[in-house]
């Protein structure tokens, strides 16, 4: 692949100092030599055309309304050709390309990351005709296409996959390390990476409307644009002109020497003002696109970094997003899996959005599911149909219960789907109810740890404004402790609220859906959950988080406040320097050769400086967790899962439970404690945690989750202390009722272990 062209600016700059440092050596060459006169013509050559192009500069500016100090060096240069010190001329000259060829090398490997997204943009597609393969040009893919992909390509476009399974590195879009495993019939995007054998998929969208191609998009907004903070600067930096004018007008008055003066228009050239926000920012959206966040240039950066309020939408965004299986409730002697099964194989034959939760839920859990026979569906209510011979129906429970009352079993579900604001889905199989399967949209695992990090990072105000219930808004806004919940909101009423936020403060808005995009352009910075492929989101957003993890958000805060920081800190110590550079050159204590050269130096701490938004805030003594191992213990956790939802369900089980059925039960729990979840927690401790702890910098949270520790194996050793001996003659009501308390007390104590584990977890790999 060939490298990108250099832009006719960069030619220029590279071209003036070559002449500039050509003629400086040649000039001193003449001068060791005797030939003083021929070497000051030489080092006058020299300057003259860095001087004539920063003349042409500075009109432009100026013709284009801009106004800066670069007219600085220019006068200095002047006035040094005039006063016939032309060393110190052609020193300027060299200070000023040369801080030019600088800036653009320090922009240059702070894009690099951005670049790297479009360099490796895919060029070429191969098609399956049926009976050859033929490699054509990415742009003629058309929808539906058969597509081959080898091993180690690029995905050209988006598409469904059509083999058994594939192994993809998503790194480039999400910026997550590891690969992941799609499976047949998943959708693929474009950019991904082939890291197992080749495979075929379907097309599902030209080149141009494809995942990569928008962020490619995207990429170039984002290297076009520019901070409102370094207009600022500039601004800033016109009181720096009359200023030099002054002191250097004043030196040579007192002194009577215009040289004097003339060093300290040297030593006041103000390339750290027009050096370090550029580069600053610019390395900062670098740092960003590492962690998969696409920030659309500096003024995105800077608005982010003066965020007071920010504002969520709630469904996709601080919730998971669309249905998900949260409990499978059994009727008394009927099996959780076989309901799920069986739900899953007849849903099958339906395309409505819980049915495609409830076999995603299914699948996940390894469930073999059957071909179903003539359904019947009932649009907005269930469907039926024969499975592997059974006749199975599922549905809202008029549905499937008709006009029967519920029985308790099916009382406690419906009022558990009441107060968690679920879906219920019954279940019934040659005419009896067996159970039923409870859908809802969950909290986002990290939602409260990226609602602690804002806080941490000075958002003083979160804000939740979505279209759902007030009952069900409530819920998630009481769960992350958020200061106001705007509910039944439509995007009209959302881009209202917005505006009412932003008269008092900085807002920040996020979203996910195509009813966000209005929200979003209006806010002081939008921020769009891009993984889901929400393209009116996604380019009304100033912000794309390529990684479905809203913590992202705190991320791109961090980030931004550090590359301001960065900012200020690189002018403000480079301007003092160079006015401590002009008080000793109006002493007398600088040349003007010397003021050039010190001038330089400055010039190159500044650089050097603003390059360390690249990467993250340095803190002595500490290090950082891979995050491959985070996302590993996050892994194991989610394992444990299937067997905290047993527990659940035999707590449930036991309410209707006769004694030989609670023995079981009972039993069956000690086994699951025992053999799974103890056994977890042993590991935690023995294993995990000396890991764990070279990465903070505190081992007391660690402390108080070995305590935790403690509570789960004295739990684990009362049930089991429980289950010895146990017969059904043992099962009393109150031992029933004690056993319960326990398996409760266990699942609950767990799942909050569990998320507080993962909250040092990611703390430890973010440093």
């Amino acid at each position: 692949m060939t490298q990108p062209a250099k832009s006719p600016i960069n030619l220029v700059s590279r071209a003036l100092i070559s002449i500039a440092l050509a003629s400086l050596v040649i000039g001193l060459t003449a001068w060791v030599m005797g030939y003083s006169t021929a070497a000051q013509w030489i080092w006058a050559i020299g300057t003259i055309p860095v001087a004539t192009g920063l003349l042409v500069s500075i009109v432009e500016d100026f013709l284009a309304g801009r106004v800066g100090v670069d007219a600085v060096a220019l006068v200095s240069m002047t006035a040094a050709l005039i006063l016939g010190e032309n060393l110190a001329g052609i020193v300027v000259a060299i200070m000023y390309a040369g801080g030019s060829v600088l800036e653009d090398f320090a922009i240059e490997r702070a894009q690099s990351d951005l670049k790297s997204l479009v360099d490796r943009a895919p060029r070429v597609a191969h098609r399956s005709t049926g009976t050859a393969v033929e490699e054509i040009d990415v742009e003629e893919v058309k929808v539906g296409d058969r597509l081959l992909v080898r091993a180690g390509e690029v995905i050209p476009v988006d598409g469904i996959l059509l083999d058994d399974g594939a192994v993809l590195d998503e790194s480039a879009l999400t910026g997550e390390p590891l690969p992941v495993d799609r499976d047949k019939g998943e959708t693929l995007r474009s950019g991904s990476v082939n890291k197992s054998g080749a495979f075929e998929f379907r097309a599902t969208a030209t080149a141009g409307e494809s995942t990569y191609a928008g962020i490619v998009r995207m990429v170039t907004a984002a290297q076009a644009a520019k901070a409102p903070f370094i207009r600022l600067a500039d601004q800033f930096a016109i009181f720096l002109l009359p200023l030099t004018l002054a002191v250097a007008g004043v030196a040579w008055f007192v002194s009577g020497d215009p040289v004097r003066g003339l060093a300290v228009l040297v030593a006041a050239t103000p390339c750290p003002l027009i050096i370090a926000a550029p580069v600053a920012f610019i390395a900062g959206v670098s740092q960003a696109a590492r962690k998969g966040i696409l920030i659309k240039g500096g003024g995105p950066l800077e608005a982010l970094a003066r965020t007071h309020t920010a504002m969520f939408d709630k469904t996709g965004t601080l919730t998971v997003g669309g249905a998900r299986l949260i409990a499978v409730e059994t009727a008394p002697g009927a099996d959780g899996d076989e309901i799920l099964r069986l739900a899953a194989s007849l849903e099958q034959a339906s395309q409505h959005v819980v049915a495609e939760a409830i076999v995603e839920a299914a699948r996940h859990k390894g469930l073999l599911l059957e071909i179903p026979e003539r359904i019947d569906e009932a649009v907005g209510a269930g469907l039926s149909g024969l499975v592997g011979g059974r006749n199975v129906r599922a549905g809202s429970f008029q549905y499937v219960c008709g006009t029967h009352s519920a029985e308790p079993w099916a009382q406690r579900v419906l009022r558990r789907a009441s107060w968690r604001s679920a879906l219920s889905v019954f279940v019934a199989v040659d005419g009896r109810t067996i159970g039923a399967l409870l859908l809802a949209d969950e909290l986002r695992r990290e939602a409260p740890r990226s609602v602690q990090l804002l806080r941490q990072h000075g958002v003083k105000r979160i804000v939740m404004v979505t279209g759902d219930r007030a009952d069900a808004a409530d819920i998630i806004g009481a769960a992350l402790d958020l200061e106001g919940v705007l509910a039944d909101r439509e995007p009209a009423d959302k881009v209202q609220a917005v505006a009412t936020e932003q008269r008092l403060h900085p807002t920040l808005m996020v979203g996910d859906g195509i009813n966000d995009a209005p929200a979003l352009a209006a806010a002081d910075v939008g921020i769009a959950m891009g993984v889901r492929g929400a393209s009116a989101s996604s380019e009304a957003a100033d912000v794309v988080l390529m990684v479905d993890q809203i913590d992202r958000v705190a991320d791109a805060v961090e980030i931004a406040k550090h590359a301001r920081g960065i900012a200020l800190q690189s002018i403000v110590v480079g301007l003092s320097l160079s006015g401590i550079a002009m008080g000793f050159a109006a002493f007398g204590l600088l040349s003007p050769v010397a003021g050039a050269l010190a001038q330089e130096a400055i010039d190159v701490a500044v650089i050097l400086n603003a390059l360390r938004a690249n990467f993250s805030p340095w803190r002595p003594g500490h290090k950082i967790m891979p995050q491959a191992s985070a996302i590993k213990l996050r892994q194991e956790h989610k394992e444990l899962e299937v067997w905290l939802d047993r527990l659940r369900q035999i707590s449930d089980g036991l309410d209707d439970a006769d004694p030989d059925g609670a023995v079981k039960l009972i039993v069956e729990a000690n086994g699951i404690v025992a053999e799974q979840l103890l056994a977890h927690e042993q590991n935690d401790e023995t294993s995990v945690y000396p890991r764990i702890g070279k990465y903070l910098s505190d081992g007391h949270g660690l402390g108080a989750m070995s305590r935790a520790h403690r509570e789960i194996m004295h739990l684990g050793r009362l049930l089991e202390r429980l289950t010895k001996d146990l017969s059904p003659e043992d099962a009393d009501h109150y031992l029933v009722r004690d056993a319960q308390r326990v398996i409760e007390s266990l699942e609950a104590l767990i799942r909050v272990h569990n998320a507080q584990e993962e909250d040092i977890f990611e703390h430890a790999a973010r440093g």
